[in-house]
């Protein structure tokens, strides 16, 4: 018991950490956003419904069993169930990252995306960070149809994009959730940066070698 709390204290303290830096750097705006972390006896911390990323206080985020029902601290995000569904199928995953950051949301409405995998590869960071990247098609927020593709999604990806929405990403730890997050992001703004131009993104066979 002792270790679960101290574990949790550490998560904690993190959350609120990740959670200002992101809010500093306008990749979360208003009360937008969640992020949880899974801790080793399989509960989740996650972050409030209607709080800033900027403003979380360690002692006042939601705590949930692993069956995603509130067990102390604020009432969870509406959307805890991406987050669930995400760890459901993803053994590996100690932590979940969703944002409505703006260059990723823009690439999400555009029509003429590859749902299979929507962003090219650009960089040698974004396929090692991020991977292929499907778009999940448009449901209303909490849609419970939502979660049903974002687990089938899940199963094969760490990270995926909501169609006008935003990208949901997890990691193995909330350093490596945030860290591709950013990634995903910084790709999404080189692609529309881009938009128009000849580019020279990698080719399969470089993209691959990256990925195993």
């Amino acid at each position: 018991m002792t270790a679960i709390l101290s574990e949790a204290t550490r998560m904690r303290d993190l959350i609120a950490e990740v959670g200002k830096s992101l809010f500093d750097r306008r990749l979360s705006s208003g009360s937008t956003g969640n992020i949880s972390v899974r801790l080793s006896d399989g509960s989740m911390l996650m972050t409030p419904t209607n709080v800033s990323l900027g403003a979380l206080e360690p002692g006042r985020l939601s705590h949930l069993d692993e069956d995603c029902n509130h067990l102390s601290g604020d009432k969870p995000t509406k959307e805890a169930f991406l987050h669930s569904c995400v760890y459901c199928r993803r053994a590996g995953a100690g932590a979940v990252v969703h944002l409505h950051s703006t260059h990723s949301v823009a690439v999400s409405i555009l029509a003429d995306v590859d749902p299979a995998d929507v962003l090219p590869p650009l960089t040698a960071y974004y396929v090692m960070r991020v991977g292929r990247l499907p778009l999940i098609p448009y449901f209303a927020p909490g849609d419970r149809d939502l979660a049903r593709a974002v687990e089938a999604a899940a199963a094969d990806h760490h990270a995926m994009l909501l169609s006008n929405h935003g990208p949901v990403v997890a990691g193995s730890t909330l350093r490596d959730a945030q860290y591709a997050m950013e990634e995903l992001e910084e790709t999404a703004r080189l692609h529309l940066l881009l938009d128009g131009k000849a580019i020279r993104p990698l080719t399969e066979g470089q993209a691959e070698k990256l990925r195993t």
